[in-house]
């Protein structure tokens, strides 16, 4: 027999979490001040020196909110009965920035000719990272029910209905707003997630064929995308450098020149303007700069935790409901983690994805610190095998379950 026990949460994940915010931060304050003078000396802006720390002091204190919100406050049982509304909320954000970028609207705000972000006097609020909770949240629900319903690879009860989301979103992401690296995260939590949903074997490996080739479609059909692929592939031959190879070329000396222990903080040179997005898709490269490759290796070995306790808490979830969603947070992290990661290191073409929690930039930190609020909410309760004959009331720290999943699972 198996009972649900309420106990402290995961402090690893608490900490790492925590520990990763304030990595960013100190990295931000240390090259803000250079980002700022780069762009008033390029673009003739009057950016305050620490401009940029403010501004992801505010991203990290709300960050901070919603993840405590997630964890404490808001108990996942009432997100749940939210999966759908979050779903059509973050699907309707994303279609009214791709109708107003059409027309013009000043509400929009696009960089390098991509329109990704809602303009509120200053204040920038992109929907693709909304959609990435959604997703999670939704599938968690929908593939749970479709299990208990016993319809799980049923074409017409289940991967219609399934198709038509997932489509649309990728479709509102990759296409609309030409974003293939949160179209990249989509389709890492979509998979990740069916993994363990039961579906068949044949048919899980058949739709992850058939998107792998939309995907690779995307890519030929773009001229854009098709210069990073050239680029990448440049840079791996040892050709001769281009305007497009500059980016990864500069963000490897930097990891290069960081040497074993790092320049120190403040010390940067490519965050002077020499390598582009230094606060923010770049950040990975900066900190090899500034704490060399000891430092990144502790960067990512804190990653590696985080994940590997995230799977420890899922294997020891017993309601699949709250086995998915830790999925899906799972693989939304590791995603944005090892492709932002091969990006900066030439392992594949640059693809514009932030680093989780680390990068500048404020709905993104919020948004995945809410998903890691729930991971940390549904580490409070695990399953415990105990015998008949055991007396489970008399067991310090056993309680019935205040969980939305059920008390016993067989």
């Amino acid at each position: 027999m198996a009972i649900i026990r309420k106990h402290k949460s995961d402090l690893v994940i608490l900490f790492t979490t925590l520990g990763l915010m304030a990595l960013g931060l100190i990295v931000i304050y240390a090259i803000g001040p250079m980002r700022a003078n780069v762009l008033n000396s390029t673009y003739g802006s009057n950016y305050d020196s620490n401009f940029f720390f403010v501004g992801q002091l505010r991203s990290v204190g709300l960050s901070l909110l919603a993840f405590f919100a997630a964890f404490k406050w808001v108990p996942y049982k009432y997100i749940k009965k939210t999966a759908k509304p979050i779903m059509i909320i973050a699907l309707a954000l994303s279609g009214l920035l791709w109708i107003l970028s059409m027309i013009g609207s000043s509400l929009v705000k696009c960089e390098l000719g991509e329109c990704r972000w809602f303009n509120f006097g200053g204040l920038s609020f992109q929907p693709a990272e909304l959609l990435k909770l959604a997703m999670v949240i939704y599938l968690a629900d929908f593939l749970a029910r479709k299990r208990e319903e016993g319809v799980i690879g049923k074409w017409q009860e289940f991967w219609v209905p399934l198709i038509i989301i997932c489509g649309i979103s990728l479709f509102l992401v990759v296409i609309a707003q030409g974003d293939l690296g949160t179209g990249v995260a989509l389709i890492a939590i979509i998979f990740g997630m069916l993994l363990i949903s039961g579906v068949p074997a044949k048919q899980y490996l058949i739709m992850l064929a058939v998107v792998l080739a939309v995907a690779v479609g995307s890519v030929v059909t773009s001229s854009h995308r098709m210069e990073r692929v050239d680029a990448w592939l440049t840079t791996l031959t040892g050709g001769e450098s281009t305007d497009s190879t500059y980016h990864v070329e500069n963000a490897m000396l930097a990891i290069g020149t960081g040497g074993m222990f790092g320049v120190g903080v403040g010390n940067s040179v490519q965050a002077t303007g020499y390598l582009p997005e230094s606060i923010n898709d770049s950040v990975f490269a900066i900190m090899g700069e500034t704490f060399g490759f000891i430092g990144l290796f502790l960067i990512i070995a804190v990653f590696g935790i985080m994940l590997l306790h995230m799977l420890k808490v899922a294997d020891n979830t017993p309601a699949i409901s709250d086995r998915l969603l830790i999925t899906g947070v799972f693989s939304w992290t590791l995603a944005q983690v090892v492709v932002n990661i091969m990006a900066m290191t030439s392992l594949v073409p640059v693809t514009g994805i932030t680093l989780p929690l680390l990068s500048y930039g404020g709905t993104s930190m919020i948004f995945i610190a809410f998903a890691i609020g729930l991971v940390l909410q549904l580490s409070c309760y695990t399953s415990r095998e105990v015998s008949k004959n055991e007396d489970i009331s008399s067991r310090r720290g056993v309680r019935g379950a205040h969980h939305s999943g059920s008390r016993r699972s067989s």
